[in-house]
């Protein structure tokens, strides 16, 4: 929802879930926790601080420990809270990927 205008700027259905994560910027890796998703975006509850409009990369974990890389720009920071990113330059898989995860937890 975009405060200034209350209009809807989502254009992917986004599913809520509690992750783990680990994401990158330019000023280091920190952890945060992945608190819904979409093929298109995602929102990461970390304290770690961004700027709107910052390319960050998220590593989205698979239980065997390796992970998934993905490449994003921030969309909206809320301080002390944590950022949406849209995601960008996905590859083919990388978007296979996105969609069967969110489809994963639109069951659960």
């Amino acid at each position: 929802m975009d405060r200034r205008s209350g209009q809807e700027r989502r254009t992917a259905e986004r599913f809520k879930l509690t992750l783990d994560v680990q994401w990158e910027s330019m000023t280091g890796r920190r952890t945060g926790t992945l608190s819904d998703i979409s093929s298109k975006g995602c929102f990461i509850l970390s304290a770690g601080q961004v700027h709107d409009g910052e390319i960050v990369k998220i590593f989205l974990p698979f239980s065997d420990g390796t992970s998934i890389p993905l490449l994003g720009e921030v969309r909206n920071y809320v301080s002390e809270i944590g950022f949406a990113m849209r995601f960008m330059d996905l590859t083919g898989p990388q978007t296979d990927f996105l969609e069967s995860f969110a489809a994963m937890h639109r069951q659960i």
